[in-house]
């Protein structure tokens, strides 16, 4: 049997929400039709946050009346406390993204929050996408190492995915939001994670400031793990975390595991096409995908 990931494209927010050009919510649908036209599935598309926080994303309702309504995609929706998930489940999203946060120091400049205050939040409001019938999944964000309060205790993950998989989260995903993962600590937190997750699926969200998203994504793979997030052309960054580079590039991690021979239902001619156009036309800025310039490599027949 076909070995098969999970791409989650989450190029048009978390791509878009620290990029210095805030594009034109028609050029936003104009991605999203690129990555569906793709093959993707499955992304995320708004971030139900305050627009004088994050300006990129102050049209993420009208995004969201916009996109195209395709069957078998899906559109998720990040939301950091209650008046963001209500905004998400009005706009229709078909997933809601919470976010809990595993260090205090980037919790309380992020979401005014501790660790166990972003759990507590969380048990108060998921409710309200179960009452919705909508999916609801959790991001621990600096799993792997907070700007200001620097390593992070894998333990803390652990209790953390106890209190979302009790609250009703249907999928857990680990992100480093600073790039400051290994794969040798991926592993350790993927078990550690895998203890108390039950039956959530796992996701690992990976930035490449240091490199090492790429191995990264090997070790959750032979982990196990098959949702993994990228974004088109590595675009992204975190508003709140100083220094935080770029998600991985999804057309990097699509010619990897194409190489590999494990399926993402992703066209990688498409994808690359697409994060050329965000460099060229969208952005009119360099971005970080090595295949926008090298290009894929497939041999020569015999």
């Amino acid at each position: 049997m076909t070995q098969r990931v999970e791409i989650v494209e989450v190029g048009p927010r978390d791509g878009l929400q620290n990029d210095p050009v805030l594009l034109p919510t028609d050029v936003k649908i104009e991605f999203v039709e690129r990555l569906i036209d793709a093959g993707v599935k499955r992304m995320e598309a708004a971030s139900f946050v305050h627009p004088k926080l994050v300006p990129a994303m102050a049209d993420s309702a009208e995004v969201m009346s916009r996109v195209p309504r395709v069957d078998g995609v899906k559109y998720i929706g990040l939301a950091l406390n209650e008046k963001g998930l209500r905004r998400a489940l009005d706009a229709g999203c078909d997933e809601v993204n919470y976010v809990m946060v595993a260090s205090p120091g980037f919790g309380l400049k992020n979401q005014n929050a501790t660790p166990q205050q972003t759990a507590d939040a969380f048990d108060q409001i998921a409710v309200l996408a179960h009452d919705d019938g909508v999916p609801v999944s959790v991001t621990i964000s600096v799993a792997f190492g907070d700007p200001f309060d620097g390593e992070v205790d894998p333990a803390i993950l652990g209790e953390l995915a106890a209190r979302a998989r009790a609250a009703g989260a249907v999928e857990l995903a680990l992100g480093d939001t600073i790039g400051v993962a290994d794969p040798w600590a991926v592993r350790r937190a993927i078990d550690i994670v895998r203890e108390q997750s039950g039956d959530m699926r796992l996701r690992l969200h990976f930035h490449n400031t240091r490199n090492t998203a790429m191995a990264n994504i090997f070790a959750a793979i032979e982990a196990g793990v098959d949702v993994i997030d990228a974004s088109c052309g590595g675009i992204g960054g975190c508003p709140f975390a100083p220094a935080a580079t770029g998600n991985v590039a999804s057309e990097d991690v699509v010619y990897m595991l194409d190489r590999a021979g494990i399926e993402t239902g992703i066209d990688l001619d498409k994808m690359i096409a697409t994060a050329k156009w965000l460099e060229d036309e969208a952005l009119k800025h360099p971005i970080a995908s090595a295949l926008a310039r090298a290009g894929g490599f497939r041999p020569v027949p015999a």
